[in-house]
């Protein structure tokens, strides 16, 4: 499965992106080579934190992940003896992270944007979601107005469960509904049942407080028909969420799926079918309101997730736990995976061992982050801000790649208003070779056309900046 908020380690082929999939750019682990690359960003305002416990590993799911199973004690909202040891030892782990992470800033930037990803944070107890809250409080400062986010499934929480992590200052809910057919969930090896589904839905959209939630949907699943992809919409749309992310599956090696099914290939639907899929979402979710702002997310205005653009924009921004990967003074770095190694790992960084402040990204990895980052969005890429980055050779060099896609409607070139230009008009700066100053300040990809071929015009690009 694949959510936005999810900053696992990916790794990039040399010359082609990986699949469709909502985490932020590819990660080189642990480090990344230095080459003479631009000045690093920004210092972090934003935190993601992996709390990877589930009642059971879907059939999809490749993430690293703790499966409770059903024989878990049971975790009351406040904890307490009841507590599953593995949470609350994993917990531990996790403050002695965020504790001997040393701030990037001297100055004291808060953090934005705090993330709860998994795994099910939901399975976790209010009590333990803010111990962590408070241990990045006390070690980066929180702003005035945080965006505070967790993923929840239904069938993990109740009423008062809601009501009490919105009370620690959770402002934001990601509900991993996924599908509303009760085949299609238990084809996935979900944990939960069309009937949860609702019952969550009713909890989420009557608690006192909470405004701002988002509903996971998947496409292209296994028997998955247009008539059921449908109904999952309407009833997303009739739900009203202010965001929805909507994600085509993707077989990971490894995974269940990955053993049952090939890609294309029936019960799976052939690409046609799922450029259908993707399409009908597009129109259904823009009809209904929805800014279809990144290849997988759409919200009503003004409620983008905050936390997302932060990958989308490549700014940088912390992670902790099992896992996960952090964009650091110009660097990506992951940690491990398996538990084992992820508490050896804590220890080094306690003892001085380890420390993301020992290198840089080459100039080429920053380049195609930023492109493969920027195309996923309706803002596209910053044209200008990119030629002064990278310079304008290489910037010439991506405009002509994309000339025949302009022409052909799959990419849009926009001057510095956003107004499209008309293919002519791109023709035209190109020929003078911005004599007098480009017009083109921005390219993006069409919708849904564009966004449809997104890994092959990336790889193009990918093609001109590392050849």
């Amino acid at each position: 499965m694949l959510r936005s908020t999810f900053p696992l380690v990916s790794h990039l082929p040399s010359r082609k992106p990986p699949p469709i999939r909502p985490r932020p750019p590819p990660v080189r682990p642990y480090a990344s080579s230095a080459a003479s690359p631009p000045p690093p960003p920004p210092p972090p305002a934003s935190a993601y934190v992996h709390l990877p416990f589930c009642r059971k590993r879907c059939h999809y799911c490749d993430f690293p992940i703790v499966a409770l199973g059903t024989s878990s004690p049971p975790t009351s909202p406040h904890g307490g003896d009841g507590d599953d040891p593995r949470i609350a030892d994993y917990v531990r782990l996790l403050l002695r992270e965020v504790a001997a992470t040393r701030p990037v800033s001297d100055d004291g930037v808060p953090l934005d944007t705090v993330f709860f990803g998994g795994g099910t944070p939901s399975l976790v107890p209010p009590r333990l979601v803010a111990a962590v809250l408070d241990a990045l409080r006390a070690r980066f400062g929180l702003s005035a107005s945080p965006e505070v986010s967790i993923e929840m499934d239904p069938g993990t929480f109740d009423a008062a469960k809601l009501r009490e992590l919105v009370g620690l200052g959770v402002n934001r809910v990601s509900l991993g509904v996924q599908a509303f057919q009760e085949d299609l969930l238990r084809a996935c090896g979900r944990a939960h049942g069309l009937r949860e589904v609702h019952d969550a839905v009713g909890i989420v959209t009557a608690c006192e407080g909470l405004q701002n939630w988002s509903m996971d949907l998947i496409s292209s699943l296994p028997n998955q028909t247009e008539e059921m992809w449908e109904e999952s919409l309407r009833c997303t749309v009739d739900a009203r969420p202010t965001h929805v992310s909507v994600y085509d599956l993707q077989i990971e090696q490894g995974t269940k799926f990955g053993q049952l099914y090939t890609p294309g290939v029936y019960p799976l639907p052939n690409e046609r079918d799922s450029a259908n899929f993707y399409k009908i979402a597009s129109k259904r979710l823009s009809e209904a309101g929805y800014n279809h702002y990144e290849i997988s997310s759409y919200c009503k205005t003004g409620y983008e997730c905050k936390h997302n653009v932060t990958y989308w924009q490549n700014r940088s921004f912390y992670a902790f736990g099992l896992g996960s990967a952090s964009y650091i003074n110009g660097i990506r770095f992951s940690r491990p995976r398996r538990m084992k190694e992820y508490a050896e790992w804590v220890q080094k960084l306690e003892n001085g061992v380890w420390s993301h402040e020992s290198g840089n990204s080459g100039i080429k990895d920053m380049a195609m982050d930023v492109v493969m980052l920027s195309l996923r969005t309706a803002w596209g890429l910053d044209v200008q801000s990119f030629s002064k980055t990278f310079g304008r050779s290489l910037t010439e060099s991506l405009c002509n790649t994309f000339r025949p896609f302009v022409e052909s409607g799959l990419v849009i070139a926009m001057d510095m208003e956003r107004r499209a230009l008309q293919p002519s008009e791109f023709e035209l700066d190109l020929q003078h070779d911005g004599e007098n100053g480009s017009r083109v300040a921005f390219i993006r990809l069409s919708d849904p056309d564009g966004f449809l071929l997104s890994n092959e015009l990336i790889s193009l690009a990918f093609g001109i900046i590392s050849p």
